[in-house]
């Protein structure tokens, strides 16, 4: 076991028991995920349009950076190949958790807690960008994250709550593959990151910028995803 996680095959490894599930499974009768599968790349597709540019720039500028050890060694555009498939994977396996949950907890339980909840958020990390302007990943982060809870807020869409508690759930994942990636279980990190550009606090080993991260990658793919899902079918004459 230690073999495979010191080794080339880490960060692509993860990609793959990400995906292996939710893939198998979407085939399933009662959630048939792969019939949304068309809406699902679109919000894929749409949050690439930000997340890649900034990754790039982010690895261009020593923001972060990846440990050759740990990684194929192709890459596109300074980006591992695995990097790639993270900005893919992750969110394919997290909206698979939102159509689980959704099938199986009928009732929105977070919905009356979501909308304070974001409001809440949005000031709080509107102040913390402020705070840390001066690290650059906070501030883009925090910033970013608040004006789309913002928007949230203002939009109040009625997935608000079932967004929050998947989230919430795929926390759990979360911490396990962002930890390995962040330096737990394994003799160093996967990804690293310049202690100028954050504010030092961690979840253990991942810092607390990443979770923040994911959550904004989500929001734009469920977004653009229930968006589309929702949409009426144009009759063609």
């Amino acid at each position: 076991m230690n073999d495979i996680l010191e080794s080339k095959f880490l960060y692509a490894g993860l990609m793959f028991l990400s995906l292996a599930y939710p893939l198998a499974q979407s085939f399933e009768w009662r959630i048939q995920y792969f019939k949304k599968w068309k809406y699902l790349f679109i919000g894929i597709a749409a949050m690439l349009i930000l997340f890649i540019p900034w990754d790039i720039y982010f690895t261009m500028k020593g923001i972060w950076w990846f440990n050759e050890k740990y990684i194929l060694g192709t890459k596109i555009f300074s980006l591992p190949i695995e990097e790639w498939l993270f900005f893919l994977i992750i969110p394919f396996a997290c909206i698979f958790i939102y159509e689980v949950l959704n099938y199986f907890i009928k009732k929105d339980v977070l919905k009356l807690v979501a909308r304070p909840f974001y409001a809440i958020s949005a000031i709080l990390l509107m102040i913390l960008a402020f705070m840390y302007s001066d690290r650059l990943y906070t501030l883009i982060t925090f910033g970013l994250t608040s004006l789309s809870l913002i928007l949230l807020v203002v939009m109040n869409p009625v997935w608000r709550g079932r967004f929050l508690l998947m989230f919430v759930v795929s926390l759990i994942p979360f911490l396990l593959i962002n930890g390995v990636l962040t330096g737990s279980f394994i003799s160093e990190a996967v990804v690293n990151y310049n202690p100028t550009a954050i504010t030092g606090f961690r979840i253990n080993t991942i810092p607390v910028e990443d979770s923040v991260y994911s959550f904004l990658m989500l929001l734009i793919v469920v977004t653009i995803y229930e968006w589309r899902k929702n949409q009426p079918s144009v009759e063609r004459t």
